[in-house]
């Protein structure tokens, strides 16, 4: 009866050492995931802009959403293309730093006549799952790398990365190659005048109890 008791407990640990996160390759299975999510504000609409007080309500608006680098305004004004009105809201998102974008996500809700609706598109990228202690690193039979594998560099990068839209997808250089943005900054310093062209730095002092003069140079 001891026998089977320890038999059992040895069993009982071994598959418990093979639970857990599976991580075979060294491509970890935790990857960084972008989400977008889509914030709307109908403001109503002047016959030469916004309304009287609507331009006050979206700069308190914009300000509330703090917005960062990376994110997007777009404005939906149902295909009217009315410039008075994307003119005071494109001045309103100059003060927060930003530009209007050229197209704008999907919003539920129809628009009411007479009114715009201003979209604030926000991504934000994590690394779910991590931290990721599930398994543990001893017995290890099926050569598995650690559960938490790649959490740390993943998650640095998610955090760093100054637009996560790029994450998805990269942005193009038209029609200019690496070569030439890396050449460019290469020519830059060729041209620039070296530091130490004025040559040596020429100190004189004088005798000053009316004896001859002498000079040292350093």
């Amino acid at each position: 009866m001891t026998l089977f008791r320890i038999l059992a407990l040895g069993t009982t640990i071994a598959v418990a050492g093979c639970t857990g996160t599976p991580n075979r390759g060294v491509e970890s299975v935790h990857q960084p995931v972008v989400s977008r999510s889509a914030y709307s504000f109908d403001l109503s609409a002047g016959p030469a802009g916004l309304a009287p007080g609507e331009r006050a309500r979206l700069a308190g608006w914009l300000e509330a959403m703090h917005l960062r680098y990376g994110d997007e305004i777009g404005v939906d004004d149902a295909g009217t293309g009315d410039e008075a009105v994307r003119g005071d809201i494109a001045a309103e998102a100059a003060r927060v730093g930003l530009l209007l974008a050229d197209a704008v996500p999907p919003t539920p809700g129809a628009l009411a006549p007479g009114t715009v609706r201003v979209v604030v598109s926000r991504m934000v990228a994590s690394v779910p799952g991590c931290p990721d202690n599930s398994r543990t690193y001893q017995p290890n039979f099926g050569a598995h790398t650690s559960s938490d594998f790649g959490c740390a560099i993943n998650s640095n990068l998610a955090a760093m990365v100054a637009r996560p839209g790029d994450m998805v997808l990269g942005r193009s250089n038209g029609d200019t190659t690496d070569t030439m943005v890396n050449s460019k900054a290469v020519g830059a310093l060729r041209r620039a005048t070296p530091s130490g062209n004025g040559g040596q730095v020429t100190n004189s002092a004088g005798s000053v109890g009316g004896g001859s003069s002498g000079g040292s140079s350093k």
